[in-house]
């Protein structure tokens, strides 16, 4: 297989959520193309699960790779760049697809002593595909006991791998809070309910929320990134709409926070005469990392030659936490040493990494097997 072909290919396709039908076809092409009697591939809405029989097994090992896009407009120079105006796999995502097609290939050729399942598992950047895969029966059937992923990192060095036990990525939930009260003209405000002061006064004091309501020794992250209001210049604004994320290292906390927020909301809506709607849209639980299995993985980096770094817990969301809250497994960062960051619309990793990505999924499930 041609890494660096694929991976181009699919860069060229990205796909929102729950909506990755081309995406799905390449992977099953890819697939079909080294398919044998010891595979079996079953569909999922738009995702996959590739099941490769091992010689004597004696449990199951998951490997995870999501499989979408995200809504951004591509700005590099690429000639491979995406094809589908406002989607753009600035999240590495081809990357991870790549690097499973790349240890199936392996895994198929070289056959290993338990069964390993491959998931393609979409809508990772929302609403969230993890959660739901976990409940259905074609998952269950697979009976996994033990599951990894990787997620590529732009900062890091070609060659260099990162994770940490415990807490690697935080709580996180989407937050989107509308206000509706009454318009009018800017002449007349004593006959009107404004909402773009209604919601800028509720931006400000909801930050009290995490200064005064959460335990400062866990972390804990509110942050409003949009806010829209009104229609022109000298229209009272009848609604309003506040967008934001919550994130945290404990689990508990969200739901602090969450109380809160209500709490608040249900003050302003009889203080600024207003009907206030929340919405948590996407919850992604933390990602949590077995100590036994980093422990295994640095051992596995470390005798192959590659550059092993203890990583920092960070608050960034990833819905794989999931998995590792139903499975015993671990995440790790594989450097890609890109200039431009994760869901930068220039985001440009070294496609060097894809082979060394493939090289170390292998050599940990070989080790896997035999710990």
């Amino acid at each position: 297989m041609d890494l660096h072909s694929v991976r181009q290919a699919l860069h060229k396709i990205p796909e929102l959520g729950f909506k990755e039908v081309k995406t799905q076809q390449l992977l099953l092409e890819q697939i079909d193309a080294m398919k044998t009697e010891r595979v079996q591939v079953t569909k999922w809405k738009t995702g996959l699960f590739v099941k490769v029989t091992g010689t004597d097994p004696q449990k199951t090992v998951a490997y995870r790779a999501d499989i979408d896009g995200l809504p951004i407009d591509e700005q590099t120079d690429l000639a491979f760049k995406s094809t589908h105006p406002g989607a753009m796999h600035a999240c590495g995502h081809d990357f991870h697809m790549t690097i499973a097609l790349g240890v199936l290939e392996k895994v198929i050729k070289a056959p290993l002593r338990d069964h390993v399942v491959f998931i393609f598992q979409p809508a990772e950047e929302g609403p969230g595909g993890a959660e739901p895969i976990l409940a259905t029966q074609e998952f269950q059937a697979l009976k996994v006991d033990e599951i990894f992923s990787l997620h590529i990192a732009p900062e890091l060095p070609v060659g260099t791998v990162s994770t940490k036990p415990g807490l690697l990525f935080a709580n996180t939930s989407e937050l989107f809070i509308d206000f509706k009260g009454k318009g009018g003209h800017a002449a007349y405000p004593h006959l009107t309910h404004d909402m773009a002061v209604a919601a800028s006064t509720f931006l400000v004091n909801v930050q009290q929320i995490v200064s005064r309501r959460t335990n400062p020794i866990e972390g804990a992250v509110l942050t409003v990134g949009k806010m829209s209001a009104g229609t022109v210049q000298n229209i009272i604004a009848e609604t309003a709409r506040l967008e934001g994320t919550i994130r945290t290292t404990d689990p508990k906390a969200i739901q602090t926070i969450k109380t809160e927020i209500e709490a608040f909301a249900r003050a302003f809506e009889i203080s600024h005469h207003c009907e206030i709607t929340i919405d948590y849209g996407s919850n992604y639980y933390g990602v949590y990392n077995d100590e036994r299995f980093v422990n295994l993985f640095k051992n596995t980096v470390e005798s192959s030659g590659y550059t092993y770094r203890e990583a920092q817990e960070a608050m960034t969301g990833e819905d794989f936490g999931y998995f590792l809250k139903a499975l015993p497994g671990f995440m790790f960062w594989l450097g890609v040493d890109s200039t431009f960051g994760l869901h930068h619309a220039k985001l440009n990793p070294n496609e060097s990494a894809l082979a060394i990505g493939v090289d170390i999924v292998y050599r940990t499930l070989q080790d896997l097997m035999t710990n």
